[in-house]
């Protein structure tokens, strides 16, 4: 196998003479006085000064002109020119400028601001101080699969490379810190819940396992904040909400990964007629503030988030983009339909993991602008108050954007008697192998037979929503690090074949089902 140093020789041997020379590749600090956008925002004034500004960044491109040349320097504000000559800056810092430092280096620069003939804004280099000796070169194309997987794994190289893969994520910045103010606008409390958790729940989905060694006990990550959450709403916090990041052991597509951030809130007093005006704001708010517009584009599907968004109950949805009647049916019928239909449900389930199924098939794509789905079966929906009218459904909400799912909320159960009995048929479900059936959580059930207040509660992916705010059509390209198959380094660092096959588990979980969750937290 090849070391680093074959692969990039000519690099490492720059380095070497540089070493030799008695300069430091890599210095401690350096004192920069102005980022490159500053210097641009800036220039008449600085020119007029005559004062020498430092700026610091890495070298983006580099043309000589015998005893002088210019160069590029990219910093996080931006691009700034650079221009060195050799009696300017001395014939041994303009040979080293010269023949040893190259694109991907970083270079710091003093000295004054003046304009070209072509009437770029550029700094005169009176010093010159390598700050960092780049070991590889940094690629000149980035097109096709294969690189684009690369550029994913590579997330570094690709924001030198791609200048609007920076912006993606600077607007996802702009997003949280959106929903953030609006929530403390909103008077609640952000917390922090245990990530590492004795049980698992909150949500319909395999867990990641883990060992603690001191405690010689075995511990999960989460897959949702609920039951913590739900918690401190017993102790008497009337609003909380918390952003983090939850982890399902689950199957890679264009809208899962295996650990996603989430925002999920509860409220004491309300339902979910009420958490979902709450929402429509929040998502209001967020568009306004981050793209400055409720209508907005998503892979060629306008869409219009001018309220109010329509709310439409499971069933009439399904009836209405069927003709199927789901209500009238017995189980048995229900189970013909779904088989004469063609969709792969296993009716051992239960009624509502065919229900649901019919759902994904017949309707879900067909949801372009904001819509709310509402009143789900109560099998699929264990942490949900049933409805008064219909005790087969539960004060359930989603919402649907473009056939993708955003939010996912509803009035929370707080009868720990009936709560009791939902976790048993869960439990049951496992036995019969279901592998995303919630576990039985004595604690919890302790927690609400202090009591409960009625409750509203929603979870709201925080990575599909960026999907949707920066028009980006893969989860990948809004997560910095998004999980990829092992990488194998026997071609050596950075040949054409040190990158595996990155291709995608199929929609949800790897086995195919759905990935509907039982909590408000499945908007991953």
């Amino acid at each position: 196998m090849s070391s680093p140093i074959e692969f990039n020789r000519q690099r490492y041997s720059k380095l070497e003479e540089i070493r030799a020379r008695g300069i430091d590749p890599y210095p401690v600090r350096y004192d920069v006085t102005h980022p490159a956008q500053s210097i641009l925002d800036q220039a008449e004034a600085l020119i007029e000064s005559t004062e020498p500004v430092t700026v610091a960044g890495r070298i983006t491109s580099k043309r000589g002109h015998g005893k002088s040349g210019f160069a590029h320097l990219l910093d996080r504000t931006g691009r700034i020119q650079i221009y060195v000559r050799l009696d300017r800056v001395g014939t041994d810092a303009y040979e080293v400028y010269d023949q040893l430092i190259e694109v991907g280096d970083y270079l710091g620069v003093k000295g004054a601001v003046f304009t070209t003939r072509t009437g770029e804004t550029t700094v005169m280099a009176d010093e010159l101080t390598l700050l960092s000796k780049s070991l590889r070169a940094l690629p000149e194309k980035w097109h096709g699969l294969r690189d684009i997987e690369t550029r994913y794994r590579q997330r570094y190289v690709d924001l030198i490379i791609n200048p609007g893969v920076k912006e993606v994520f600077l607007k996802r910045s702009r997003l949280i810190r959106s929903i953030q103010r609006f929530m403390d606008g909103e008077g609640f409390i952000e917390v922090e819940t245990p990530i590492l958790q004795p049980l698992y729940g909150g949500a319909l989905a395999r867990p990641f396992k883990t060992h603690h060694q001191a405690l010689d006990m075995p511990l999960f990550m989460r897959i949702a904040d609920e039951l913590y959450l739900k918690r401190l709403i017993v102790g008497g916090m009337e609003r909380v909400y918390e952003i983090g990041h939850d982890f399902r052991n689950e199957g890679i597509d264009r809208t899962h990964n295996p650990e996603f951030t989430m925002l999920e809130f509860y409220i004491a007093y309300v339902d979910y007629e009420y958490i979902m005006d709450l929402v429509e704001r929040l998502f209001v708010a967020v568009f306004e503030e981050v793209n400055g517009t409720l209508e907005h584009t998503y892979q060629d599907h306008a869409i219009d988030l001018s309220p109010p968004w329509p709310r439409i109950p499971m069933l009439e949805a399904i009836r209405a983009n069927s003709g199927i009647d789901v209500a009238g049916l017995s189980n048995g019928e229900l189970a013909a339909v779904c088989g004469e239909r063609g969709l792969d449900v296993d009716a051992g389930l239960g009624r509502g993991r065919m229900i649901d199924g019919l759902f994904e098939h017949f309707v879900q794509d067909r949801l372009v602008n904001p819509t709310f789905i509402t009143d789900y079966p109560v099998e699929i929906s264990p942490l949900a108050k049933r409805r008064q009218d219909d005790p087969n459904l539960t004060e359930r909400f989603e919402l649907f954007i473009c056939g993708s799912e955003f939010a996912n909320a509803f009035t929370e159960l707080n009868d720990p008697v009936d709560q009791r009995r939902r976790f048993e048929e869960q439990v049951e479900m496992q036995r019969k192998g279901d592998g995303e059936a919630h576990a039985m959580d004595e604690d919890f059930l302790r927690a609400m037979e202090y009591g409960m207040p009625p409750t509203g509660g929603c979870g709201i992916g925080i990575d599909r929503l960026a999907m949707l705010v920066t028009d980006s059509a893969n989860i990948k390209d809004v997560l910095l690090f998004p999980h990829l198959r092992r990488e194998s380094f026997e071609d050596g660092p950075g040949g054409p074949d040190g990158v595996e096959d990155d291709a995608e588990d199929g929609p949800g979980e790897a086995d195919g089902r759905p990935d509907r969750a039982s909590g408000a937290q499945d908007a991953e």
